[in-house]
């Protein structure tokens, strides 16, 4: 993804360097790359203010030409204006990891405590530079963990059923349904546990690149994949440890 992104932010600035500097450019890829960049919530931070406003190439020769005279001076304005963007992009590109590499196991793979940490570390890793990708992480994890719990226990499923519907068969599994208890404190932390289900489906939906997005959904920060990942690893560890304790007990 970032790689794709540094392409895209390379190609508009080689681009208007040679409008800059007397090319004959084509607007309407000057456009569509604006456009692009301008919606994505990774670069539109960083990118040039100016391209805010340069609604058009002519726009652009307009703005460019008032602020040098000499083919060079305008060289080195865009190289500084494009510093930014390319550089958290570069990070991003050497840090990056695809996701199905973090939370991947097999029916005959062994999900234990420590492969539950190994990738809630590797989310916490990944918040800052990528929080939407940390939160779909943070789903998998816990998702992936019902899964496997279930398939241990010989209890089918619809592999298509969204978390919350997953997690209640764990709950059946493992009697962690509110109802089953008749203390309030641990009455009180399982319909907890419930409500972060529920949420981390709803926040994973709603801001994680698991979906496309219309231009009003709200872009994730890192404090927000912070909460996320810590909820969704702390569930899958309980999760675990509760299912081991209890194969223990059965034998």
């Amino acid at each position: 993804m970032f790689e794709e992104l540094f392409y895209d932010v390379e190609s508009l600035k080689r681009l208007l360097v040679s409008k800059a500097t007397g090319g004959q450019e084509n607007n309407s890829e000057y456009t569509e790359l604006r456009q692009k960049l301008l919606n994505n919530g990774y670069t539109k931070a960083y990118l040039p203010h100016f391209l805010r406003t340069c609604r058009s190439l002519n726009d652009f020769w307009n703005y460019i030409k008032e602020k040098s005279t000499t083919y060079q001076g305008r060289r080195d304005y865009l190289r500084i204006e494009f510093e930014k963007v390319l550089m958290i992009l570069e990070d991003m590109t050497e840090s990056e990891f695809p996701i199905d590499e973090v939370v991947s196991f097999s029916k005959e793979d062994k999900l234990d405590l420590e492969y539950v940490q190994q990738a809630w570390q590797k989310a916490l890793d990944r918040r800052t530079n990528d929080p939407e990708g940390a939160i779909t992480i943070a789903r998998t994890l816990l998702e992936a963990t019902c899964k496997h719990i279930m398939d241990d226990a010989n209890i089918e499923y619809d592999d298509k059923s969204e978390l919350p519907q997953l997690y209640k068969g764990v709950q059946k599994v493992l009697n962690l349904a509110p109802s089953e208890h008749t203390e309030q404190i641990f009455k009180e932390i399982l319909s907890g546990c419930v409500s972060v289900v529920k949420g981390l489906g709803s926040i994973r939906n709603k801001l994680s690149d698991a979906h496309g997005k219309g231009q009003r959904v709200p872009t994730p920060s890192a404090r927000h994949a912070h909460l996320a990942v810590n909820l969704a690893g702390a569930m899958a560890s309980f999760l675990v440890s509760s299912w081991e304790e209890k194969r223990k007990i059965v034998g």
